[in-house]
């Protein structure tokens, strides 16, 4: 569960070409193309510029290096070419990188084209909930903590916090202990180490939280049909705080 310094060195290498991968993908014409277009897209990237692996490319049986959730799609959707993503839709790619052995776990919801002030909310705040989480994270800190912030957060807009997925930690592998809830009580659960590296990836619905899963058995959709959005980073304990691995450029300054 504790990284030694050289192994979130290496972490950090992961996380940083993975930020790169999100640069790229803000500069793609995302309205007009197939979410299968942009697996493909990514796929080049990281393989071909990056010279790493997609890690989630055959984990679990996962066919995809992405995946790309659209609208009242909370997580795992698989990138198809019938999914032609269009202007006023909201889309989650997530996506994970491996180099030297370690992986990085990251996703962004992009709005495309012009969308509705209601999507445009849920995402914002989504993003802020995130953010909420994230400044929690410290030595002697909970986990409880990062939960009931972002949680918090989330509510105070009348929104809700999906529960059956969560936070993991991350590093040889891609989902290992422990186990990051995005609600919960502040100063309960494991107390947060230096050396910790984990993932914060909070599913905030516009509706109720409840789901659904789709026939294929990956697509997870909000059982009353409301749009969903999710943000996530992964992160490491510090001796003095928190240091986000896959910090984007546009992101910088955002630890307060």
């Amino acid at each position: 569960m504790i990284k030694q310094p050289q192994e979130i060195a290496l972490l950090a290498e992961s996380g940083r070409l993975l930020a790169s991968v999100f640069t790229m993908l803000d500069r793609l014409p995302l309205c007009g193309m197939s979410t299968l277009d942009v697996d493909g897209l990514v796929e080049q990237f990281i393989t071909q510029d990056l010279q790493a692996r997609p890690a989630s490319k055959g984990q679990y049986g996962y066919e995809f290096v992405l995946n790309a959730s659209i609208n009242e799609v909370i997580c795992h959707g698989v990138p198809s070419a019938s999914d032609q993503l269009r202007a006023g839709d909201i889309v989650n790619f997530d996506i994970t990188l491996e180099k030297n052995g370690y992986i990085a776990d990251a996703s962004k919801t992009y709005l495309i084209g012009e969308v509705s002030l209601d999507a445009s909310r849920l995402v914002r705040t989504t993003y802020e909930a995130m953010w909420k989480g994230i400044e929690t994270v410290r030595p002697g800190a909970r986990l409880g903590d990062i939960g009931w912030a972002i949680e918090r957060h989330a509510k105070r807009s009348g929104y809700s916090v999906v529960r059956e997925y969560c936070g993991h930690g991350i590093g040889r592998e891609m989902h290992e202990d422990p186990q990051i809830l995005h609600y919960g009580k502040r100063g309960t659960g494991l107390i947060l180490r230096e050396g910790m590296v984990f993932t914060i990836e909070p599913m905030i619905n516009q509706g109720g939280r409840s789901i659904k899963t789709e026939a294929d058995g990956w697509a997870v959709m909000t059982r009353d049909g409301s749009l969903s959005a999710q943000f996530e980073h992964t992160v490491a304990v510090t001796a003095n705080g928190v240091s986000v691995l896959t910090l984007r450029p546009d992101e910088q300054g955002m630890l307060r």
